[in-house]
């Protein structure tokens, strides 16, 4: 997986289509992410203690990979990404500008 937790990145697909945010978590094996503050659902939250009550709160659900784009911290916009090996060093590359993505 090219993107990491930190990343910030545009939301291609989905009801949140064209939204940007950062990556949260990185789920490599499931090829999710999740992202903060988007791809928000309500879940039900019953009382565990007497005189607590029910909520209902909104949670961040993962977010497939596919649907989602690196945006690139130099040229602002959503890249694909490509890799060079310096010093036996592998380094994410934009394709657009082509400078390094740390």
């Amino acid at each position: 997986m090219n993107i990491k937790k930190g990343d910030l990145v545009l939301i291609r697909k989905g009801k949140d289509r064209g939204k940007t945010g950062k990556i949260i978590k990185a789920f490599p094996k499931e090829h999710k992410v999740l992202i903060d503050g988007l791809n928000l659902v309500k879940k039900t939250k019953k009382p565990r203690k007497e005189g607590e009550k029910g909520e209902i709160i909104s949670v961040a659900q993962p977010i497939p990979r596919a649907n989602v784009a690196l945006i690139c911290p130099s040229c602002k916009k959503p890249t694909k990404i490509n890799y060079r090996i310096e010093e036996e060093k592998k380094f994410r590359i934009c394709k657009k500008c082509g400078l390094k993505i740390p």
